[in-house]
């Protein structure tokens, strides 16, 4: 682990902190989810759920998870065997890739990529095959169809699938995850997906997870939790659906890495998923509108900003501003423009190929948001 120090993403909120900057570079809002929902996990705390749940997770939370994924998605998990409770989405990424890669596995992902994949990848001992996901005509990213099956193999166990796709925006369309679907099926290759943004794509973009497709669910792990969907980020309260023997062996994993989450914030997210249906809705437009007003921003400043379909970010190109190395201006912005940004480069293998691109977030409020433009039209925009 020693190639992996501090985050990026800690870096970043450091240097916002120590310049009293706006800190558009970590993917937290800064407003709080639902009242009901707080009010909830406030009363369970106060009723005396502060001991160990079971280690599944509360029965509750996990029938919740499998009744919320049926009526949307049309997708049937048993809660006694296929659905698990983990602390957050990231550990129950941890637990499904320490779970099923062995030393020499190959992982398939897409990059740019989440900076965990990488990191847990290292620790099974498994071996990376990134595919770059480039941006279009209309900047939307995607992948080239040729470069993901050169990157499957004898050895490729597993597929790691970021749909709606942190950092890009992108929302894989269903005959995009079909071309995956049928490289893994000829390969034999396990699909992870990372699921955390299914409730938050814009435009009318469909999420379709990828257990959904024919074929697909006996070999995927999917992995979403209730942090972004209910702006509650820091109760790191996740799940991983799929088929019994692939939960089993992240939950052998888990079992000894954070063991169980917190059951008091668990009861209050069972009730939230099947009760709070109008709140998410209303979220999720409004987190299209604020993608817009920091996209004009950004232009206005003079940024390039490409395509989001979803998520809480937008990937801008630095080249117009005059600046080619994403990394050196965003250790810069906080300093000379007030702004904390997360350089894109840092999450791909291929450090070129995101170069020129930094990442902003745009899940704050409206005031936030507009003060950061401000500052960054003034720096770059005179």
């Amino acid at each position: 682990m020693r190639p992996f120090g501090e985050t990026i993403f800690a870096e970043m909120t450091r240097l916002a902190v120590e310049t009293d900057s706006v800190n558009l570079g970590q993917g937290f809002p800064d407003t709080d989810g639902p009242r009901s929902l707080i009010d909830t996990a406030a009363r369970h705390i106060q009723d005396g759920v502060n001991q160990y749940p079971p280690g599944l997770g509360r029965p509750e939370l996990r029938r919740a998870v499998a009744a919320d994924r049926f009526r949307r998605l049309g997708l049937d998990y048993d809660p006694e065997t296929e659905v698990y409770i983990t602390v957050g989405a990231t550990a129950g990424i941890a637990a499904g890739v320490l779970g099923l890669v062995e030393p020499g596995d190959e992982v398939v992902l897409f990059e740019p990529m989440y900076d965990s994949y990488a990191a847990v990848i290292a620790m099974a001992g498994g071996v990376r095959r990134p595919v770059t996901l480039r941006p279009g005509p209309d900047g939307r990213f995607t992948f080239d169809p040729g470069e993901l099956r050169a990157a499957f193999g004898p050895r490729t166990r597993m597929i790691i699938v970021n749909t709606p796709h942190n950092p890009t925006g992108t929302v894989f369309t269903r005959e995009e995850l079909g071309v995956i679907a049928d490289l893994c099926a000829e390969h034999d290759v396990i699909v992870l997906t990372d699921e955390v943004y299914e409730h938050l794509t814009y435009d009318g973009a469909e999420h379709v997870p990828p257990a959904s497709l024919p074929n697909m669910r006996e070999r995927t792990l999917s992995v979403s939790s209730a942090g972004k969907t209910f702006s509650v980020t820091a109760w790191k309260t996740g799940w991983v659906m799929g088929p019994a023997a692939l939960v089993r062996a992240a939950r052998t994993v888990n079992q000894f890495l954070t063991f169980t989450a917190n059951g008091a914030l668990q009861l209050a997210i069972a009730d939230a998923l099947s009760g709070e249906a109008d709140w998410i809705r209303a979220q999720r437009d409004a987190l299209q509108a604020k993608r817009d007003r920091l996209a004009d921003g950004l232009r206005r400043a003079g940024f390039d900003v490409q395509r989001t379909q979803g998520t809480y970010f937008v990937m801008a190109d630095i080249r117009p501003l005059g600046y080619d190395d994403g990394i050196a201006l965003a250790r810069s912005l906080p300093r000379t423009a007030g702004v904390a940004a997360v350089p894109a480069q840092v999450l791909y293998d291929d450090q070129d190929a995101g170069r020129h691109l930094v990442r902003f977030a745009f899940c704050k409020r409206d005031e936030v948001l507009d003060e950061a433009v401000d500052r960054l039209t003034r720096a770059f925009a005179g």
